[in-house]
């Protein structure tokens, strides 16, 4: 139930920001929601594999990288779903921060 809530919050934060920056387009709510699956998804699977590839970059830039890590993961998500775009790095970089951020305001443990 838990996992539910969140999924369904950050859909809402999803669909709020997409209306809030410019460069985020989304078509809907359910759209949002299966944002919020795919980069859960996404976060679970690829994300490890990626920290760990680029491992030596993230150490020299001391864990700055990750943040670009956290963008194109975004963008994955808008290649694999159809009613959500992001205009360039710039954006979804900006919005992977907003979205961690109101994330950890919201879904304090």
């Amino acid at each position: 139930m838990l996992l539910l809530l969140r999924l369904l919050l950050t859909a809402v934060i999803i669909f709020l920001l997409a209306l809030w920056l410019p460069g985020i387009t989304i078509t809907g709510y359910g759209a949002a929601i299966l944002v919020a699956i795919v980069l859960s998804l996404l976060r679970l699977v690829v994300r490890p594999v990626l920290i760990i590839l680029t491992l030596p970059i993230t150490i020299l830039t001391l864990g700055l990288f990750l943040l670009f890590i956290n963008a194109f993961m975004v963008i994955l998500a808008s290649y694999l779903v159809s009613g959500f775009a992001v205009a360039n790095i710039w954006w979804a970089l900006l919005f992977s921060l907003m979205l961690s951020f109101i994330q950890s305001l919201l879904m304090k443990d």
